[in-house]
């Protein structure tokens, strides 16, 4: 017998509603949100190897819809926001009947946001890349607030370096600031352990990495894209295939401006943030380097820059970032100038090579 189940899935305790085919409600209750719970509720209901349950995204969606993978059935992660937008009864929500919503739903095929739901190896590499980056904030949170200590004495932290543990050791070395130092060794402290942290987790993203080894070095090879960046795209494109287009990368990443037109109004925004925090976070911090002239992608970045600003230009260089790496791991090519509207410029400055728009160059010459 055909049979549709919708999850209301929370930390302790998950509401589960189940219909057959032609609507009718066969089963509806509550069960303990562990493997053993959902391995009861899958019993007593009887449900077969392939039947589909639906639940909403939220911060347990990918394990439940593992553990469901295991028991053999489909596992359905919906938006939170397209199930709150179809539902029927406005300002009436329930456990039961969100739960209702979703298997209501998944019945009639009423749904289109479905979240990918990533491979055991693929989460594991997104778990240690967000640590990693919660560990990095936290080192910056203890420079600041350092940097805050000292400038609330009236001492400047222009050429003030932080970031190793060298540069921790000669500031507390310095007589003028021993008034400060027991509230600096604090930031100290606690930047040494989110440091050790932050060390860890890069060996552990390094084992991560093992399945997708071939994949990290192949992206690797785009200028200025290293190890956090190569796993970060990985872990959050997943599969390349599932996207037809560059465009729909951009748009997946939040990366693409808002906008908004209608009638003979057109506005355009910032950007729409729609995708991972992390991913954008490091296309961006990349992209910053192509403000060197030696970076292949300089003069899409100078170009940017003298118009507009430089946010604009890394914001733009990151765009074209993201297209590159994706074409580069759908294609399996390693990165290549030739692909791109640029060339080695003729000239030599300062023993680097620059780089020149092909249709800059054609102009000049």
């Amino acid at each position: 017998m055909e049979r549709y189940v919708g999850l209301d899935v929370h930390s302790k305790q998950s509401v589960y509603v189940c219909q057959d085919r032609d609507g009718a409600v066969v089963g509806r209750g509550r069960f303990a949100t562990t493997t053993d719970g959902l391995a009861t509720m899958a019993r007593e209901l009887m449900l077969t190897k392939g039947t589909k349950v639906a639940l909403e995204t939220g911060c347990q969606a990918n394990w439940v819809a593992g553990e469901l993978g295991t028991l053999g059935l489909e596992a359905l992660v919906i938006e939170a926001g397209e199930v709150r937008a179809k539902a029927r009864r406005v300002g009436q929500k329930t456990d039961e009947r969100d739960a209702f919503e979703l298997c209501d739903g998944l019945r009639r095929g009423i749904y289109s946001s479905r979240v990918f739901v990533p491979e055991a190896g693929l989460q594991r590499l997104r778990r240690a890349v967000s640590r990693r980056r919660h560990f990095v904030r936290v080192t910056t949170q203890q420079i600041n607030a350092a940097k805050f200590v000292l400038r609330s004495r009236g001492i400047a932290t222009t050429r003030l370096v932080l970031t190793c543990a060298q540069g921790w050791q000669r500031l507390l070395e310095r007589e003028n600031l021993k008034p400060m130092h027991e509230h600096l060794r604090l930031h100290f402290g606690v930047w040494s352990l989110a440091a050790a942290h932050v060390e860890g987790l890069e060996k552990e993203i390094v084992e991560a990495l093992g399945p997708y080894r071939d994949i990290a070095e192949c992206l690797r090879t785009c200028p200025g894209v290293g190890l956090v960046t190569a796993a970060t795209f990985i872990a959050v494109i997943a599969a390349p295939r599932r996207f037809a287009t560059s465009a729909q990368v951009v748009s997946y990443l939040g990366l693409a401006p808002s906008v908004y037109a209608s009638g003979e109004r057109e506005h355009r925004g910032g950007l729409t943030k729609r995708g991972s925090s992390e991913l954008r976070w490091v296309l961006v911090e990349d992209a910053h380097q192509a403000r060197r002239p030696t970076h292949p992608l300089h003069p899409y970045y100078a170009r940017i820059a003298a118009a507009e600003d430089r946010k604009r230009a890394a914001v733009a260089v990151a765009q074209r970032l993201a297209r590159i790496l994706w074409r580069m791991w759908r294609d399996e090519t390693a990165f290549d100038l030739n692909k791109l509207n640029i060339i080695h410029a003729p000239r030599v400055a300062r023993k680097k090579l620059h780089y020149q728009l092909k249709e800059t160059t054609m102009k000049t010459t």
